[in-house]
């Protein structure tokens, strides 16, 4: 990746340490090395205040340059800043809130006559406005998204399940690109790909914070497809993340087997309405929790707010931030007053379950721009039969 873009990105990071008199920070999990050093190593990123980051590698054994050390153990750091000039910090910043505890202990041991903070929410309001480069690389996943959803049609055949679906639909996004990892920030959340939720399956209350459900195929993994055959008069949700370049798009269509009753239609068309009222309000400076009482408005007068998000397990936003990971900053949803900045992107999602029928609604990629909102994932909204 191009150094400007890095020094950017660490240039954010350093602007928000320095506003709580953050001298440096240490950086060890996956994501933020990505983030900061453009790929993942097995190691530590050095940011001081005012002067360039040092990385402090274990592996892999073939990356070499001006500020490279090679160490075995993170202990090696100590001396290697000592030596490089690099002061000790009087306050440091590590990932509290993504280190294991005996991690983070180690490495705050490290820097005894320091105080040391988390820095988790600093890394992540860094990352909740995307650089000019990270939204072209959403807008060619959006592309290649697009693409691989377009030719679910063709893989269907009846008789069969959401498993064997879902299959084929992972196929085509792998071989449009997809990168197959899904990424989720904490440790409450886990799933394959994504999900293919069909039937009333897509109800199932589950322990994880996604829009919806689905009881999932084992207790080990429990969300998402379960087995259920698809069949006439069911809808099919195919929400699965569309990770090309490391970035996390995302993007949810309808699709029938059969059709549908008069409702379900209804249903979805109400969910369109909603993303049509929340895109035309979003804009810098907008209200997050405004976005989601609108969203609100519109279900209720419909008749449908019993059902939206779920049924008996509601979700309580209706759209989340997407980046490296698929649950960033901002959120929409209740009590949140944060603002929308330009260059946030977010993932929009009003979602309909109808028992007996399965799940309706739309899932988009959004980029605030200057004056509004900018769709990323342009693809057929329509419920379409199989």
């Amino acid at each position: 990746m191009l150094q400007p873009e890095l020094k950017f990105r660490r240039d954010k990071i350093r602007y928000l340490m320095a506003q709580q008199g953050i001298d440096a920070a240490l950086i060890a999990c996956n994501v933020n090395l990505l983030y900061t050093y453009g790929e993942i190593v097995n190691g530590y990123l050095f940011l001081p205040l005012h002067s360039p980051a040092l990385l402090f590698v274990k592996r892999p054994n073939n990356i070499v340059g001006e500020f490279v050390f090679p160490i075995r153990k993170p202990e090696q750091m100590v001396d290697l800043l000592k030596e490089n000039g690099i002061p000790v910090a009087s306050k440091i910043m590590l990932e509290g809130g993504e280190l294991p505890y005996a991690d983070y202990m180690r490495l705050a041991s490290l820097f005894p006559g320091s105080e040391v903070v988390d820095g988790t929410a600093i890394i992540r309001e860094a990352r909740s406005v995307k650089t000019p480069l990270e939204i072209e690389l959403f807008r060619r996943s959006a592309a290649l998204h697009a693409r691989a959803y377009s030719k679910i049609p063709d893989v269907y055949h009846p008789g069969m399940t959401d498993r064997e679906l879902s299959v084929e639909v992972e196929r085509l996004m792998r071989l449009e690109g997809c990168l197959g990892i899904f990424r989720v920030f904490g440790q409450s959340m886990e799933i394959f790909m994504g999900s293919v939720l069909a039937g009333d399956n897509a109800a199932t209350p589950s322990p994880y914070d996604f829009a919806l459900g689905g009881k999932g195929l084992d207790p080990s993994l429990p969300g998402g497809m379960n087995g259920t055959l698809l069949k006439e008069g069911y809808s099919v949700m195919v929400d699965i993340g569309g990770n090309f370049y490391g970035y996390m798009c995302d993007m949810s269509r309808v699709f029938s087997i059969g059709k549908l009753n008069d409702e379900a239609y209804a249903a979805h068309q109400v969910c369109l309405e909603v993303q049509d009222k929340v895109a035309s309000m979003t804009a810098p400076g907008v209200v997050c929790e405004d976005l989601y009482n609108a969203a609100i408005e519109i279900v209720t007068k419909a008749g449908f707010a019993d059902r939206f998000m779920g049924v008996s397990q509601q979700a309580r936003f209706i759209g989340h931030g997407i980046g490296l990971e698929i649950n960033e900053a901002p959120v929409l949803a209740p009590r949140i007053r944060r603002e929308l900045e330009e260059g946030m992107v977010f993932a929009l999602e009003p979602k309909i379950v109808l028992p007996g029928v399965g799940p309706v609604g739309i899932e988009n990629s959004w980029v605030v721009t200057e004056n509004g909102v900018g769709k990323l994932t342009i693809c057929n909204e329509e419920i379409i039969e199989l």
